[in-house]
């Protein structure tokens, strides 16, 4: 054997080495399946007697997972907290408005990203498959020998154990019937673009019946190897007890 193949072997053995170490650090770390919800801002509202316990709630899905439905888990929350579900808003003393806006894996950093932006915030692209990029992009002059070797093992170990993260992040307004003789005033202001150089800032001011509360809540999956199917039911019922729990 040469000094050259003598070299290369020590160099595969070394990589195979670290990368099985990697995995398994992945592996022990997140074997138990970790969820987090957290709502941006908090809503607090009157309490009420019984009688005047009326909720419209109205729930969409904007996300690409059709499929992933809080609706139902919503409703049957309220109910228990002892409020009646209506389905004309007129009738109601509460409306529950929530819109999924995304649901699906996602990194950690971008998920937190579009959380910190609040109600209405831009939802930051999922970085998804980093590890494998960070391969991709490597200088080619440098991956020769045993570099192209250890290139090829860290991706043969991140095919089997990888660190997975979902997030479902979802906009609530809830909106309060005003009290009698109490008048809301609502302002509204958006920068419509005008072609590629300018802008038009169109402003609103209406009164309204309803007094008005608006936040983003986040629920966040994360396990070694994780699978959607596994996520969306922990996902649901993060997301169903925070929205809920206003009321």
């Amino acid at each position: 054997m040469t000094i050259r193949s003598i070299r290369l072997t020590t160099s595969l053995l070394g990589c195979l080495t670290l990368a099985a170490c990697a995995a398994t650090t992945t592996a022990i770390s997140k074997r138990e399946l970790d969820v987090q919800t957290r709502m941006s801002d908090s809503i607090f509202l009157d309490p009420l007697p019984p009688a005047r316990r009326t909720v419209f709630v109205q729930v969409k899905n904007t996300s690409d997972r059709a499929d992933f439905d809080i609706e139902d888990g919503i409703k049957a929350a309220i109910l228990e907290r002892g409020y009646q579900l209506v389905d004309n808003p007129e009738r109601a003393h509460y409306m529950l408005q929530a819109n999924v806006l995304q649901a699906g894996e996602s990194s950690e950093t971008a998920a937190e990203d579009a959380f910190a932006s609040g109600f209405g915030g831009a939802l930051f692209g999922a970085a998804v498959g980093a590890a494998g990029a960070r391969v991709a992009t490597k200088d080619t002059g440098s991956i020769i020998g045993g570099g192209l070797i250890g290139a090829a093992v860290e991706t043969a170990a991140g095919a089997f154990i990888k660190d997975v993260t979902y997030s479902a992040i979802t906009d609530i307004q809830v909106s309060e019937r005003a009290a009698e003789g109490e008048v809301v005033t609502e302002s509204f202001e958006q920068d419509v673009g005008q072609g590629t150089g300018g802008s038009r800032i169109v402003r609103t001011d209406s009164t309204s019946g309803w007094k008005r509360y608006r936040t983003r809540v986040m629920s966040i999956a994360n396990q070694a190897n994780l699978e959607f199917e596994d996520a969306a039911p922990e996902l649901v019922a993060g997301l169903t007890r925070s929205i809920a729990g206003v009321f």
